[in-house]
């Protein structure tokens, strides 16, 4: 294998481990409600903090990390992981458990910022599109392996050894980045003034937004997805871990997608996601009780919110080329911040009684807003004003 083949699939490991711990919680609400006593609303906290965390850490971790060479970065991201979902598992209480869950999101913004940054460093311009896609095939397949089996094992075991099993992912991960990744990439992040100010413009501000708002919808549904599939739909508790692996199914079909049609076109990768992931989340709300027809639109949802994924982090890069670490960190702050903003729609639909069929159409409206967004943000690329910076070659390889 390639040293940039190896850097890239260490990078992936990383962000598999990483995308499991962000996903796995949805997939053990019910265990967590009834080992903890706490309602099933509440546990939703413990997606809120873990998005709160990443939303704070990526810029914190940033500004802490900003003198230390990219590949010790990595590295030091990945520990603290590992020690956050060590101690998590060993948690007395539900309060300890949701400020653990703030303290593991903090490294998730830095690393997959690190990652998509370093990543494209290793391939020609010509594939930085697809070599972002491969980072992020390792969320999507968390949610076909590890979110699965990390709700069987909790299911079957408890959720604590559910939390080790996660450590462990991480610590294999630290192992592989601290041997794959180039030694020539050990150079200092570029000072924190010119990362900051290149992102603040009005298109990268738009981005972000889109981000926020948009992917909102995905979590609106993805955070409630246990009570939706066992109580609404009727579906066992046992084919719930089954249910994660066809939807992570569909984040790795979309991701794929997205990164093809991303080295071809931005504009249409995202906004062409984006609309069918409104769509698509509408139409959850009206499958009635029908489990085969859920599980075929949470697998339309996943593809299409994915696809949509690569597009953003490569706009944002090209956004601000004199701060890419930083604008792809915030990526995964604006991510996350859907997932609390998500996870707290669906919290006040489950905790006011109403129907669970309304998560769907919430979300599909959340999506249909960031879907405008993003079209006001591509109708002002020309504007002098806040011109998009192509940067398809400003991210030459280091050292």
């Amino acid at each position: 294998m390639r040293p940039g083949a190896r850097g890239l699939a260490a990078l992936a490991l990383g962000t598999f481990a990483i995308g499991t711990s962000e996903f796995f919680v949805m997939g053990m609400v019910t265990v967590l409600s009834d080992s903890l006593h706490v309602s099933v609303a509440a546990v939703g906290s413990l997606v809120t903090a873990y998005a709160v965390g990443v939303a704070v850490g990526a810029p914190a971790m940033i500004v802490a990390l900003n003198r230390v060479p990219r590949r010790r970065a990595l590295e030091v991201l990945l520990a603290l992981f590992v020690l956050s979902h060590v101690v998590a598992a060993f948690a007395p209480t539900f309060e300890w458990l949701v400020v653990l869950r703030f303290v593991g999101g903090l490294p998730h913004g830095a690393f997959f910022g690190l990652a998509a940054v370093v990543g494209t460093t290793l391939v020609p311009a010509s594939s930085h599109g697809r070599a972002i896609a491969t980072i992020l095939v390792g969320v999507t397949l968390a949610n076909v392996v590890g979110v699965p089996a990390a709700t069987a094992l909790a299911q079957n075991v408890g959720w604590r050894p559910a939390f080790a099993v996660v450590a462990m992912m991480g610590g294999a991960a630290l192992m592989a980045v601290r041997h794959a990744i180039p030694g020539r990439l050990d150079l200092p992040m570029p000072s924190l003034r010119a990362e900051f100010a290149g992102l603040l413009n009005r298109h990268s501000l738009l981005t972000i937004a889109t981000v926020a708002v948009g992917f909102s919808g995905l979590f609106t549904v993805y955070a409630f997805i246990d009570p939706l599939m066992t109580r609404h739909v009727g579906l066992s508790s046992h084919l719930l871990p089954w249910v994660f692996a066809i939807v992570g199914v569909g984040f790795t079909v979309g991701t794929i997608v997205g990164g093809w049609a991303t080295d071809r076109s931005v504009r249409w990768a995202l906004t062409g996601g984006l609309a069918v992931l409104a769509i698509s989340l509408t139409a959850l709300g009206f499958v009635g009780g029908s489990a085969w027809g859920a599980i075929l639109v949470l697998f339309v949802i996943g593809a299409a919110s994915f696809a949509a994924e690569t597009p953003v982090q490569k706009r944002l890069i090209d956004q601000a080329p004199d701060a890419p670490t930083v604008a792809s960190a915030t990526n995964q702050s604006a991510f996350n911040a859907a997932n609390a903003i998500g996870a707290g729609l669906g919290g006040v639909i489950v905790g006011s009684g109403w129907s669970l069929s309304a998560l769907g159409p919430m979300g599909g409206a959340c999506a249909g807003v960031g879907l405008i967004l993003a079209l006001v943000s591509f109708t002002t690329d020309g504007d002098p004003g806040g011109r998009a910076r192509a940067s398809s070659t400003s991210l030459s390889p280091l050292g």
